[in-house]
């Protein structure tokens, strides 16, 4: 047996010769593992920067362990921009290479951020071309496209859509049309964009209104997951607006909204509210979207409530109504408070990982892009708005794009979290100023976001059943991490 062993022994190794003569070589070891990273810090010396992490086995996770609990919390669809008026007159000003170079960047799965989630406006708004609805003749009769949409809106969508076919939209009113609108007295015609009252008379009417939005824009392969019912309606103001108290929307819901979609088999989700945190410090319409779940012939129709940041934080929603989601909306930068730095850290801190840590399945931002002098906007609107980018009105080049603080937030987000990513349980390592969540992605990839808040590099080592990812983060920097399992 020893001898035939010796002969096999001696056989093999001449084979090997012969193969190495040939000049054959042995196959490579398979490569080992990794997580794939993104770090923007607040200095800016890393923008969005790719990396990588070796994964190791979790035995060897010795420091700052971070360990999975098995719990499961809410599904996300995604992040992303409002696709306003104004963006697309800018974004129509590039060329065309450059303008696709710049959307691929941002929806492409694949190659880009992969935003998953646009915004846009149901009519007008303050950054649009003109203050207009989709009705501006009395009577539903006279409802049609209206052309500012088909020369400015329609376009960007198709091109986006054809970058990424599953980006979701959430739209929102600015204002009903004038011959809907009331005086404070419920009664008087109100002939101005800003402000008045839906007429109680119209709720049927202004319910057909959205329906027939919805059907046309769906008829144009653009999908409207959810709409809002006002845009800001505790805010008179603005150059569009309509002032909608919570009663005055609940009874919307009850005789106009749901009732109709119920009768058109409408899939949009309703969402409520669509304004700040603080109500706006309206005492009376203190939890403003609570009032209206707790009416259930209200509720049924009602799929959950949407948020803005000017004011207050997001707190009690879902433990109070778990059954309902949560989207966040809108949120602005601009020349009352932007530095990069701090945005960056500060937003991701309270809108992305604040939202979704209090069970929020969305973000979307204010506008996309901006010029330079944060233009175009509507009279009475917001003349010191910044977009997420910025771009030279004097050439409208790609190269003179400037990614804002808010770009850089949604990018993270977008990047690693796969629409339908559920956000899971952790225990473990905790550092004053340093905020962490972990998801699970439709196809099993785990995903991580950090923000290190403090002035020293953060580390931690997340332990799946598989692996260890040891992360470092650099001071007062965001963290994007994703690993196959």
């Amino acid at each position: 047996m020893r001898a035939k062993h010796l002969l096999a022994a001696i056989l093999a190794l001449s084979l090997a010769a012969y193969g190495c003569a040939q000049g054959k070589e042995e196959p490579a070891p398979a490569p080992q593992a990794e997580a794939l990273t993104w770090t923007t810090t607040a200095s800016g010396t890393q923008l969005f920067e790719p990396g990588s992490v070796l994964l190791m086995k979790p035995s060897d996770a010795s420091f700052n362990r971070v360990s999975l609990t098995g719990e499961k919390f809410q599904s996300v669809d995604g992040f992303g921009l409002a696709i306003t008026q104004a963006s697309c007159y800018n974004l129509l000003k590039m060329s065309q290479a450059d303008r696709t170079a710049f959307l691929r960047e941002l929806f492409d799965r694949e190659t880009g951020m992969g935003s998953s989630l646009i915004r846009v406006c149901i009519g007008g708004s303050d950054f649009s071309m003109d203050e207009f609805t989709w009705c501006d003749e009395p009577g539903i009769e006279h409802f049609a496209v209206h052309p500012l949409d088909e020369q400015y809106l329609f376009p960007i969508l198709d091109e986006i859509f054809a970058i990424n076919p599953d980006v979701q939209i959430i739209a929102s009113p600015w204002s009903a049309p004038l011959w809907m609108k009331v005086g404070e007295d419920g009664k008087t015609p109100h002939s101005q964009w800003y402000a008045g009252h839906l007429g109680e008379a119209y709720y049927e009417v202004y319910a057909e209104y959205f329906v027939r939005w919805i059907r046309e824009m769906e008829r144009r392969g653009y999908p409207i997951m959810a709409v809002t019912l006002q845009n800001e309606p505790l805010h008179r103001g603005n150059s569009m607006s309509t002032y909608m108290s919570w009663q005055e929307q609940s009874n919307f819901v009850k005789r106009g909204i749901g009732p109709a979609f119920a009768a058109a088999g409408l899939k949009t989700k309703v969402l409520l509210y669509d304004h700040n945190y603080n109500y706006d410090d309206n005492g009376p319409q203190q939890d403003y979207p609570l009032h209206i779940f707790e009416d259930t012939e209200a509720s049924r129709y009602v799929h959950g409530s949407a948020w803005h940041n000017y004011g207050g934080m997001l707190d009690g929603v879902h433990a109070r109504f778990p059954d309902k989601e949560i989207y966040f909306t809108e949120a602005s930068i601009g020349s009352w408070n932007y530095r990069f730095g701090d945005c960056l850290i500060n937003d991701f801190r309270d809108i992305f990982l604040g939202t979704l840590g209090r069970w929020g399945k969305g973000v979307t931002l204010w506008n996309l892009m901006l010029d330079y002098q944060g233009k175009p906007f509507r009279p009475r609107g917001c003349s010191t708005c910044y977009g997420a980018v910025s771009i030279d009105a004097t050439d409208y080049s790609l190269s003179s794009v400037v990614r804002n603080s808010h770009y850089y937030d949604v990018a993270h987000c977008s990047k690693v979290l796969q629409p339908g990513a559920v956000r899971i349980g952790t225990s473990g390592y905790s550092a004053a100023g340093l905020h962490y969540q972990l998801y699970r992605n439709p196809d099993g990839s785990y995903a991580a976001l950090i923000l290190n808040e403090g002035n020293a590099e953060a580390q931690l080592n997340f332990v799946t059943d598989r692996y260890s990812v040891a992360c470092r983060v650099p001071a007062r920097a965001v963290q994007s991490v994703t690993w196959q399992e």
